[in-house]
């Protein structure tokens, strides 16, 4: 069974924050082995003073909407400042850390370059380097697991809060080997000490880790959603809703003007590994098509080691541009945002260039390429031994 970096944190590594002033970036979700929150055990630890808290996206409390500002608080719980990190700050401000011995952040990542929590670990290692003070990251798992990786590498063109590292869309790394990524790309005099978890191998996906599955934000439900996120999630950037309002964000994928059993069939019968998609019908509460009946498909997966999550999204998106081209759109020429973030999701154009021009093989043997190279320049960074890579 997997040792989360909280539990070594206080056990053999206890030393790193044994008699300091502490922060800590991190929201609710995120427990020890035990499911006590990291909060609860560092306010509670006898020898380690936890001054305040900084929230990522969904606040510390991880009850906001995506793409909501969280205003500064007092935390409901503990009583300490609750700082926001996802609002007019990114990161903390010099004045905020000038009174702490370290900086700790816990934050769960999925595994995919969109999801934001990295880019709040890229400014906290920032902020730390800045203000002299040691960042400690407790790593936690990868859920889909260390060794797969798909998609282009981010093109520093389209460098944003979705997208800040220069990875893969799926990277194959834990939030630890992040943070050295980071470190040794762009904060080489930063310290950064990274708190490992014991038992975890690059072959294990969440299931295998022996832990709960806590979601670790308001869209993030399950382990399956994480699954097919690397793919579904581009459906952001287009008029599709991708499940938004419903519960299952990212499983569920349609809009008014399709025919889910239309779109099953043409998915099933290309035939991908480890996937299958059914007919749905949904109603949104909110997002996209609130109130409206949305006809679309359901993407089961049946074998997680063989399903190749970026392809799975790109050839439902394949199938909507095939069966609609009249009514789908990734952007109009009025709408420059979406467009814009379509590209900031897939980290340039290529990808969209591919889909429209209904030809994305070129697209996955390019990535392949790129997948191998990093592959090899992300070997520094690791702290879990490599085991037989797969692309």
């Amino acid at each position: 069974m997997v040792a989360l970096g909280i539990d070594q944190l206080l056990d053999p590594y206890r030393h790193l924050i044994d008699h300091k002033r502490i922060g800590l970036i991190s929201n609710y979700p995120m427990t020890d082995s035990h499911l006590v929150p990291v909060i609860d055990r560092l306010q509670g630890h006898p020898d380690t003073t936890l001054v305040r808290l900084f929230g990522p996206e969904h606040g510390v409390l991880n009850a906001a909407r995506e793409g909501e500002h969280v205003p500064f608080a007092e935390d409901l719980h503990t009583g300490l400042p609750a700082i926001s990190l996802y609002g007019d700050l990114k990161a903390p401000t010099p004045d905020m850390l000038e009174d702490l011995d370290a900086l700790v952040i816990d934050l769960q990542d999925i595994g995919t370059r969109y999801y934001t929590n990295a880019s709040t670990l890229y400014y906290a290692v920032e902020a730390a380097d800045t203000a002299n003070i040691p960042l400690i990251v407790l790593d936690r798992p990868n859920p889909l697991g260390g060794q797969i990786r798909e998609g282009r590498i981010l093109d520093s063109a389209y460098r944003s809060f979705v997208g800040m590292l220069p990875v893969p869309v799926r990277h194959g790394l834990t939030f630890g080997e992040e943070a050295r990524l980071i470190q040794g790309l762009y904060f080489p005099d930063a310290e950064v000490e990274v708190v490992p978890m014991s038992g975890w191998k690059r072959s294990m996906l969440w299931p295998e880790t022996g832990r709960p599955f806590v979601p670790p934000s308001p869209n993030t439900t399950n382990f399956t959603m994480t699954l097919l996120y690397p793919g579904t999630c581009l459906f952001e950037g287009t008029n599709v809703s991708v499940g938004r309002g419903t519960p299952h964000p990212f499983e569920w994928i349609g809009a008014p003007w399709a025919d889910g059993h239309t779109l099953a069939d043409w998915f099933n019968q290309q035939h991908l590994p480890g996937v299958v998609a059914r007919p749905v019908y949904f109603t949104p509460a909110r997002s996209l098509y609130t109130g409206d009946l949305v006809s679309g498909v359901q993407v089961h997966v049946t074998d997680p080691g063989a399903m190749q999550a970026l392809k799975t999204g790109v050839m439902m998106l394949l199938a909507f541009v095939t069966l609609y081209p009249e009514k789908f759109t990734i952007a109009t020429p009025e709408d420059t945002e979406k467009r814009r973030f379509f590209d900031l999701l897939a980290g340039g154009t290529a990808l969209k260039e591919a889909i429209l021009a209904r030809d994305i093989a070129p697209y996955f043997e390019q990535a392949q390429q790129e997948v191998r190279q990093f592959h090899q320049d992300v070997q520094p960074y690791l702290i879990y031994p490599p085991e037989e890579a797969s692309e």
